[in-house]
């Protein structure tokens, strides 16, 4: 893949009091969540606490009733709660979904081929299936095995490797620790570091494992029952925060 992985890209996420649900049941209640270039910001929670729908707006699936979502990619500003999802896409914004939502009919390098549908993708298609076959090798020993006979490991793995073949800016991962045991969890986890630094990319991930979101954040926010509780600047406020000390790191149990 092309880009300098030294260089951030000149890039911001800036989500400003978004509320946002699904018809009567709000979800999001004024929620602002900020991401720089070159950042990886987790966003934390237990199920059903908003973050996959925070995703969704960010994406263009779920428009909010309130606020904004800005991307702001070289001096250029860009309100995504006015674009299609494919117009998001193609500024450089990319998603693994939770549950993966691979083809499963589909081979694993026809899956590959599908992540790179981007105009901006599609010259460095060989390029990028190269990188990661790299960074996956089992994907590339699987190339020609259909996606849904895969174990949820491999799954992961290869939903992580569809997003990049679009050669994002910005990668949204929603929770990649759900469905799988907790060594792979780990993997999962430490591959996303890994090609985060290689690529150069800005990552924002919502998760609740907090022990393996930590591992790889340069910080983060919290968020209950669709509000933001707290947002940490370090690791370090996060992990000194009482929410953390007694939901996610047991004294209070």
């Amino acid at each position: 893949m092309a880009r300098d992985p030294t260089v951030a890209p000149a890039l911001q996420l800036e989500i400003r009091d978004v509320e946002a649900g699904y018809r009567a049941v709000r979800a999001l209640h004024g929620v602002s969540v900020t991401v720089s270039g070159g950042e990886t910001v987790a966003l934390l929670g237990t199920n059903g606490n908003g973050k996959s729908t925070l995703m969704k707006c960010v994406m263009g699936m779920v428009r909010p009733t309130r606020g904004s979502v800005a991307l702001t990619l070289n001096d250029t500003k860009y309100d995504l709660t006015r674009l299609s999802t494919e117009e998001i896409v193609s500024l450089g914004v990319a998603m693994v979904p939770e549950g993966r939502r691979l083809f499963p009919k589909l081979t694993v390098e026809e899956n590959l081929l599908l992540g790179a549908f981007r105009r901006a993708a599609r010259p460095q298609i060989q390029r990028n299936r190269d990188f990661c076959f790299e960074a996956f090798p089992v994907l590339a020993e699987r190339r020609r095995q259909l996606a849904g006979s895969m174990s949820g490991g491999q799954q992961q793995m290869l939903a992580i490797a569809r997003a990049l073949m679009s050669a994002p800016k910005l990668l949204l991962v929603d929770e990649p620790s759900v469905g799988l045991a907790p060594i792979l969890v780990s993997h999962t986890i430490t591959k996303i570091k890994e090609l985060k630094a290689q690529y150069g990319l800005t990552v924002l991930m919502a998760e609740q494992n907090f022990h393996q979101a930590i591992r790889i954040a340069d910080r983060g926010y919290i968020i209950v029952h669709g509000e933001i509780v707290f947002e940490g600047r370090t690791v370090a406020e996060l992990e000194q925060n009482e929410l953390v000390k007694n939901y996610y790191l047991g004294s209070a149990v």
